[in-house]
């Protein structure tokens, strides 16, 4: 579903994708891991087509994201850390002009819109300003958003941020629902170790702008030379470096 190759991209003399190599298959729900600062969201960004990359390419579906970006842009659905809506709208108001954006029949998108209202569980506020939704409702009605033109690939960066243990739970589940019915496949990223590990069928960590590790849990395993019975996130540290600040803590009188 996605192909990333030899992807480099630079903010001056500032590297923050280096040589990026990456297969997401179709149907799978996959982990884009690593800490702060190495490359997730700049590679997220080029993935949907926000941003050019300085080499290399990106396929989704088979077609160029450079040269074919308004048919990419089609089949993606984004769903950002920190959700832009606008807040003077209803929520089924939101829902119906993104369904215009992306050109839907009007019959079909008000149909859609009320689906995808009472499976967010957004269906009593449906005709209230979106100023007046919490922020994990906002979350999800961004979700919403994102699945309203039934997209071939959903591209998540922090899909838990704002949600509360049941909302948590319904997100995971529709993401999951969606790579195993074989209508999706989900491309998302998480500091959230433990989501990550649930979810995922195979995760990529990152780390200075680097892939340091890629596979399934087994995979992850041999890779960081572990025994075979490490969680992520010993996995994890042991990948990046965060290892080193376990030990530096120890002994440390707080």
């Amino acid at each position: 579903m996605i192909r990333i190759e030899d992807l480099t991209k630079r903010f001056g003399s500032f590297t923050a994708v280096d040589n990026l190599n990456l297969h997401v298959r179709r149907g799978e729900v996959f982990g884009f891991l690593g800490p702060n600062g190495a490359g997730k969201t700049t590679t997220m960004k080029i993935i949907i087509g926000l941003m050019r990359p300085t080499a290399g390419r990106v396929q989704v579906a088979g077609m160029d994201v450079g040269s074919e970006s308004i048919r990419t842009r089609r089949l993606i659905g984004y769903i950002p850390d920190h959700p832009f809506l606008y807040e003077k709208l209803s929520g089924r108001e939101f829902l119906l002009f993104i369904a215009g954006v992306y050109g839907m029949d009007l019959t079909a998108a008000r149909r859609r819109a009320g689906e995808l209202l009472r499976l967010f569980e957004l269906e009593k506020w449906t005709n209230e300003l979106i100023e007046s939704y919490s922020h994990g409702m906002k979350q999800r009605l961004i979700m919403a958003a994102a699945l309203l033109h039934r997209p071939e690939l959903v591209v998540v960066d922090e899909p838990m941020v704002g949600l509360d243990p049941r909302g948590a739970v319904l997100v995971k589940t529709i993401f999951k629902n969606l790579c195993t019915s074989g209508s999706g496949t989900v491309f998302l990223s998480t500091h959230t170790l433990e989501v990550a590990e649930e979810l995922c069928d195979r995760v990529a960590i990152l780390h200075l702008g680097k892939v340091v590790a890629q596979g399934s849990m087994d995979e992850i395993r041999r890779q960081a030379g572990d025994d075979g019975s490490g969680r992520l996130q010993e996995l994890f540290l042991r990948l990046t470096g965060g290892a080193d600040v376990t030990r530096a803590l120890q002994g440390f009188e707080v």
